[in-house]
């Protein structure tokens, strides 16, 4: 064997060895989202994601908020959860994850580039997207379009306006709450009055809104816009009095891959990442980006301006005696 043949051998040897010690240092870094948004938007950002980040492997479930707690409790209960990222829009559910130790706080250098309506903001979560509320019509039978929460009273929407169930949505119960903060229990009273109706899912109101089998509903933008772009005979109009919910994102304590969760809250709070969720028909926390002019949404700073606001602690408190007065009045003859 020639001198030069041995030497390479020695050198790939060498080589073959550094990577079995070290293979730690070479092997991509992997964490896993946990989320309520939409595939398609969650897809998305996924995607993006990894192009800026080709060391890292990203992996996510999404399913609704409750689903997603309840898997969180069951992990939790076994030792340990498997998320390192938490994402949804259930505010309350972050606050009593805080309040359980379960959160590792992070304050993302983008956090000052964004609108942020949590009061007492501590870095435990961070608002990620602005979900808003308004009143999804069907053009077909409203040719005027409301304006005001007050326009819900009016003969056109008699017995055919729908409000999800806030014992089984957490949008729904926050809305409600916001509502019941801004006019009180006579607001519900006077649309009970006019025959409104509690329904199941915050998407299960929009598509009866769609069909006709309800001509107005309190619903959420992005389901409401996604129902839109598909072609549905709907609109979504916004009264000065906002409903809007931030979507929390926090990193799970304890994340063994902690720096690529860190890095996946830097990307959902850049201006690349906000404009995937304002191109997906909902409100960045960033003022300076666009949201596409056929979702007809108020701008950020607007929403944000208008929103009628939140004491998330007390909302949590009094979510039981909330909801069953609620429930009474719309069950109500």
């Amino acid at each position: 064997m020639s001198r030069r043949t041995t030497a390479l051998l020695v050198a790939l040897l060498g080589v073959a060895m550094l990577f079995g010690a070290t293979g730690q240092a070479f092997a991509k870094q992997k964490f896993i989202v946990y989320t309520s948004m939409k595939e398609s938007l969650i897809g998305t950002l996924k995607d993006a994601f990894v192009k800026q980040h080709p060391d890292i492997d990203m992996d996510y479930q999404s399913s609704g908020a409750g689903k997603i707690m309840a898997k969180i409790a069951a992990e939790r209960e076994s030792g340990k959860i498997l998320a390192d990222v938490l994402w949804t829009s259930e505010v309350p559910d972050f606050y009593q994850m805080k309040a359980q130790g379960l959160l590792d706080p992070y304050v993302s250098p983008e956090v000052k580039n964004i609108l942020n309506p949590i009061a007492d903001y501590d870095g435990s979560f961070t608002p990620a997207r602005l979900g808003t509320l308004g009143i999804a019509y069907n053009t077909r039978y409203v040719k005027q379009a409301p304006t005001s929460w007050q326009d819900l009273m009016k003969p056109e929407y008699k017995g055919a306006f729908g409000i999800a169930n806030p014992a089984l949505s957490g949008t729904s119960y926050m809305s409600v709450a916001m509502l019941e903060k801004a006019f009180g229990w006579e607001f519900f009273k006077k649309l009970r009055a006019n025959g409104a109706k509690m329904g199941k899912g915050s998407g299960q109101v929009v598509d009866d809104t769609s069909s006709g089998d309800l001509v107005a509903s309190l619903a959420v933008d992005y389901i409401t816009n996604d129902k839109i772009e598909k072609g549905a005979t709907i609109a979504l109009v916004y009264p000065q009095e906002m409903l809007v919910i931030p979507s929390p994102v926090a990193i799970i304590k304890g994340s063994p891959n902690v720096e690529a969760a860190r890095k996946f809250v830097d990307f959902l709070l850049s201006r690349e990442g906000q404009a995937i969720i304002a191109g997906e028909g909902t409100l960045p926390v960033r003022a300076d980006v666009e949201v596409p002019a056929r979702f007809k949404l108020p701008t950020p700073a607007d929403a944000v301006k208008r929103a009628i606001k939140v004491d998330y602690p007390q909302m949590i408190a009094e979510k039981e005696d909330r909801v069953k007065t609620f429930t009474d009045i719309m069950q109500s003859k």
